[in-house]
């Protein structure tokens, strides 16, 4: 049982991006602790599996066809997922879209949808759900940032700005919420195994392929992930940092970070090299 079902015994949660995934996977691992769980996504088909999954589990789903970039839907699908909950215990901010691209080939229709889901999705969610959780004097928000947040490799800008936008929300609202009895988490992870990048709308064919690699080829998987989310909320911990290398890039950029500039300016002339080791992990793990 995660500490956080004991500290929330109605365990009521609403988890965006719950289709496939990390979202997907944290539906699976709070199931089992027998939690409610509002889940929204775009695709139908991931949504009616994740529900069949979540009853399987011994949970409760109450499935929502929701775009996070859409405010209007949201404050609606938000007030039913309340009435029918009668609360929410754990808002968990995870929907998001990987994409890059050198910044001058990125359009600004790209970048107003790239900010509307993973920026402002979460922007939405804390606004809809926050009001209630005063009410409470109680509940847990987890906002599903990056490394990248802090890394800001070259060629990953929209990705970069808009989870450093994530991070700074979630600084801000653990200041402000801390006094009503609301905790606030903020996911760092590096790359692990999951589909951020299926509807990448960057045609920079460099980056993309760099991306496939980057998130297939990665050792850790979403179910790897789940687990360790959860279990350093229950925690009460506010940066939640892994595998490793992100631990180690976030402390880079704390102590040294001109150190990690200069480095990321450097590797950047180098992109034919990082995409050959790249390659070389995806090919690995692909043979897994």
């Amino acid at each position: 049982m995660y500490q956080l079902t004991k500290i929330y015994p109605k365990r009521r949660a609403f988890i965006t991006g719950a289709a496939s995934g990390l979202g997907r996977e944290l539906c699976k691992e709070l199931a089992v602790d027998k939690w409610t769980i509002g889940i929204c996504d775009i695709s139908e088909k991931g949504l009616n599996e994740s529900t069949e999954l979540i009853t399987n589990a011994g949970g409760k789903a109450i499935p929502y066809l929701m775009d996070v970039a859409d405010k209007t839907t949201y404050q609606t699908v938000a007030e039913n997922f309340l009435k029918k909950a009668g609360g929410i215990d754990l808002l968990v901010n995870n929907a998001g879209v990987g994409d890059g691209s050198p910044f001058e080939e990125y359009g600004l229709d790209n970048w107003e949808w790239i900010t509307g889901i993973n920026q402002m999705g979460v922007i939405y969610g804390c606004h809809y759900f926050i009001p209630t959780m005063k009410k409470q004097a109680s509940g847990h928000i987890i906002n599903i940032s990056s490394i990248a947040a802090v890394a800001t490799a070259p060629n990953m800008s929209p990705y970069n700005t808009t989870k450093a936008a994530v991070k700074a929300l979630s600084e801000t609202l653990y200041a402000e919420l801390k006094v009503h009895g609301i905790s606030v988490s903020v996911a760092m992870p590096f790359f692990f195994r999951t589909n951020v990048m299926q509807h990448a709308r960057g045609q920079h064919a460099e980056s993309k392929e760099m991306g496939k690699y980057m998130v297939h080829g990665a050792k850790h998987s979403a179910e790897a992930m789940a687990k360790r989310l959860l279990k350093k909320a229950g925690a009460c911990k506010f940066h939640i940092l892994f595998p490793a290398q992100a631990i180690f890039l976030f402390h880079l950029k704390r102590l040294f970070p001109m150190t990690l500039l200069k480095f990321n300016a450097f590797m950047s002339t180098k992109k034919d090299t990082m995409r050959e080791l790249a390659k070389k992990q995806y090919e690995k793990q692909m043979k897994k």
